[in-house]
Formats: structure tokens, C-alpha cells, sequence
């Protein structure tokens, strides 16, 4: 969502690098493009105004202009302004108080919260955590079907709520069900409002009292821009949110909200949804997120979503046949797998320092579906060809290709990549194993 912004920054560093000194008027200059970039980011003209400012104080300063590298003296400054605009760093879920505590989601109709308690609670049952989800939106029947769906999808218990039964009344009874069944988080997924509907804004406030919730979470859609600032704001004074959640991060929007939220509510940014699986929920990093929009990738997620994924025990193994060169097809099967599983390749790419500065890289087309061919195309070998890729012949290919719906030649392909990626492992052995990270696809 931020490419637009990171283009325009990314544009005005390289034309302050090239500078050999830096004067006033080209930080001036700089700083103007900045202010554009972010106005045009839907960025609120408040926050645009403080935050050039402060940039513009620090970059006129000594460290700056006595600098032997001052573009990237501004950059520096530029990332860390940014770092503590978003809240400087990551702020998690309120889960103190008596077990069970209550998590309430609160915000407009049509902002994803349904789906967002049920994204929570796939993090919380990571964090060893027993979830209840409480269906509470009586006003939009849909809405307690849908909950109660993610609940079964899930294995998680759904209170048995229903339309005519009274908000204020599901959220108390929830609380002792919680109990009884044993579970100590409950997610009340509140019915949709705008925040200038008093009635609903009051009743909000009821169930606030009767539940006692740890944290109130607003649930924002980020295509709303700005809008969503003044939205925070609403429910904020009404009921004191704990934080925000901003969802379609993944979406084409600009950014605005990402960029303003913390400065003018001043609550935190807690998460943000990055697509449409229950799993596409991110903790939001207010360093990690500076570093994306500046082009400097986000190893340090991509570590993560690695953590998650990869069983230390079959990447200890899989490291051992790398040593050895025994890197089978169904190694590459498993491996692409997984890989999959952390999320969409251009979404991962873009993680890696300096690949969204690459224009050409940027551009590059990513075809899942090709993912989906591959791992048919092994999964139609036997478990001999599997691991001796030398033995398929003609005959070999076209059945596989058959099996598995694709041509004799996206298996020739398949078998040539496989081929030099092997070529690569055993360079790779003879100059050491230091560069390949463990459990990870070695191209």
C-alpha cells in the first residue's frame, strides 16, 4: 500500500545523495517534495506539518551538514522520524486483569471485525491461549453466522447468541460461559456503527461496563484514509480505546491512516490484516514498517514468519542433505511449501533490503499458480523419481504430465530448474554453507 509514498521518498533521497554537500536550500527542497509525497499518502495535513518540521530542525543541524555522507545522514533521520511517528514500537493486547478478560472490537459497519476476531484468535491459540468468541452484532444476522462458522473452522467455542436476544445481556452471559468451559479470552465482536449514532455509541458504553474489557480495539479499514483518523477519534473519546487494528493493508490504499492514527489519537497501532486467511494478521512494528516505506525491507518479519512455519527438526535434516548434495524433488516440494505458507512471494520479496528499489525487480510478475502446477507435477511422480530425477525419461515426463494436468514441457522446465539448483548447491558446499539460511529454499 505504501509504493506510491516509497517511490516519491526513495526519488527525493537519490537526488540528496547526489549532492556532495548539503546546503539549506536543497534540504528545503528535499523537504518539499517530502511534504507532497505525504500529503498525496493521505497523510493528515497536521501530522504532515509536525513531521517536516522535525526533520527539517534535525537535518539543518551539525550532524547533517558537517556529515561526510549527509544523503544518508537524512535518510537516517527520515526513518527514525517516521519510526516514532507510527509509535516507535509495538504495543500488544491488554490481556491483564481476573481470567477470563474480554477483548472488545468495536468500529464502523463493514470494517472486517468479524473476520479480525477471528484472526485474534488464531493469535492468541499461538500464544497458548484459550479464545471464546462472543458474537454480539444482533443488528446484522449474517454476522452471527459468520463468527460461528470461523468458530467451528477453527475448533474454537462461539457463545450461542442469537438476534433477539440483547447485546449488553450476550456479552454477561458470555462471560460465565467462558468460565465454564475454561477458556480465559473472549473476543465480543460488537455490531457495526457509525460513530455519530449516539444510541449505538451508548450501548457500546453499556457493554463496556458490564464486560470490563481488558482492551477495546477499533477495528479500522484502511481504504478510508484520513477518514479513518477522525473515526478513531470518535470512538476514542466515546469508550478510550486500548489501540487500533487497520485492515487490507494489503490493499491499494495510501497509507494515510497507518501514518497519522498514533500522532493525532495518540493510541497505538496494535495489528494489521495483510490479506484474507485467518493467519494474515501482523503485529504492527512501527520500526519494521518506516524501514518498508524507505525500501530498507524487513528481515526481521520475514525471520518470523519463517519461525512459524519451519520444523526444526526437518531443517536440521534438510541441512544435512544439503552438506551432502542429496537435495531430492521431494525436498523442493516440502520446501516450496512452506514457503507458501508464509504468505504471498511478493509480499515476501518485498521484504528483502533494497528489492522494492529495483525497478525492474519491482515490476517482476509473480505467478502463484505456478506453485500450485509444480507441487502436482512431483506429487505425479513416484516416490523413486522423487529421488532419483535422473531416471525420467520420455515416456516418464508424459505420464506426469498427464497426471497432473500440465504439458511435457512445464515438466522439462520443472526438471531443468531442478537441475541448476542443484549445480548451485554443490558451488555452494565447495565455498561453505554460511550463506544459506536454514530450512530455507536455497535460490
Amino acid at each position: 500500500m505504501f509504493d506510491n509514498l516509497s517511490d516519491r521518498l526513495n526519488g527525493v533521497f537519490k537526488q540528496l545523495k547526489g549532492h556532495g554537500k548539503l546546503s539549506e536550500k536543497n534540504i528545503e527542497d528535499g523537504l518539499r517534495q517530502v511534504r507532497m509525497a505525504l500529503l498525496e499518502a493521505d497523510v493528515h495535513y497536521r501530522v504532515v506539518k509536525q513531521f517536516v518540521t522535525g526533520i527539517k530542525e534535525r537535518a539543518l543541524g551539525e550532524e547533517v551538514l558537517a556529515s561526510l555522507t549527509p544523503g544518508q545522514q537524512v535518510v537516517k533521520i527520515v526513518n527514525e522520524a517516521l519510526t516514532e511517528l507510527m509509535g516507535s514500537r509495538h504495543e500488544d493486547l491488554d490481556l491483564s486483569g481476573t481470567r477470563p478478560v474480554a477483548i472488545m472490537l468495536v468500529g464502523l459497519q463493514g470494517s472486517g471485525k468479524t473476520t479480525t476476531a477471528g484472526k485474534l484468535a488464531v493469535k492468541l491459540r499461538k500464544d497458548g491461549r484459550r479464545p471464546y468468541l462472543v458474537p454480539a452484532d444482533v443488528y446484522r444476522p449474517a454476522a452471527i453466522d459468520q463468527l460461528k462458522k470461523l468458530g467451528s473452522q477453527l475448533s474454537v467455542p462461539v457463545f450461542d447468541s442469537s438476534t433477539a436476544m440483547d447485546p449488553v445481556k450476550i456479552c454477561e452471559q458470555a462471560v460465565v460461559a467462558a468460565q465454564q468451559q475454561e477458556c480465559d479470552t473472549l473476543l465480543l465482536d460488537t455490531a457495526g456503527r457509525l460513530h455519530v449514532d449516539d444510541e449505538l455509541m451508548a450501548e457500546l458504553g453499556r457493554i463496556k461496563t458490564a464486560a470490563t474489557p481488558s482492551d477495546i480495539l477499533l477495528v479500522a479499514d484502511s481504504m478510508t484514509g484520513q477518514d479513518a483518523v477522525n473515526i478513531a477519534e470518535s470512538f476514542d473519546k466515546a469508550l478510550d480505546i486500548g489501540g487500533v487494528v487497520l485492515t487490507k493493508l494489503d490493499g491499494d490504499a495510501r497509507g494515510g491512516a497507518a501514518l497519522s492514527i498514533k500522532s493525532i489519537t495518540g493510541k497505538p497501532i496494535k495489528f494489521v490484516g495483510v490479506g484474507e486467511k485467518l493467519s494474515d494478521l501482523e503485529a504492527f512494528h512501527p520500526d519494521r514498517m518506516a524501514s518498508r516505506i524507505l525500501g530498507m525491507g524487513d528481515m526481521l518479519t520475514m525471520i518470523e514468519k519463517a519461525q512459524e512455519v519451519m520444523d526444526e527438526k526437518k531443517a536440521a535434516e534438510l541441512e544435512k542433505k544439503l552438506r551432502k548434495s542429496q537435495f531430492t524433488l521431494e525436498d523442493f516440494r516440502d520446501q516450496m511449501v512452506q514457503i507458501r505458507k508464509m504468505g504471498s512471494i511478493k509480499d515476501l520479496l518485498n521484504m528483502i533490503p533494497g528489492f522494492s528499489k529495483n525497478k525492474q525487480l519491482k515490476n517482476m510478475q509473480v505467478d502463484e499458480t505456478e506453485f500450485v502446477r509444480i507441487e502436482a507435477m512431483i506429487n505425479s511422480m513416484t516416490p523413486q523419481e522423487r529421488r532419483q530425477h535422473n531416471i525420467i525419461n520420455g515416456s516418464r515426463r508424459r505420464r506426469i504430465a498427464r497426471g497432473s494436468g500440465t504439458t511435457i514441457q512445464d515438466v522439462n522446465k520443472l526438471l531443468k530448474n531442478y537441475a541448476q539448483v542443484l549445480k548451485m548447491m554443490k558451488k555452494i558446499n565447495k565455498g561453505g554453507m554460511r550463506g544459506l539460511g536454514r530450512g530455507m529454499l536455497p535460490f
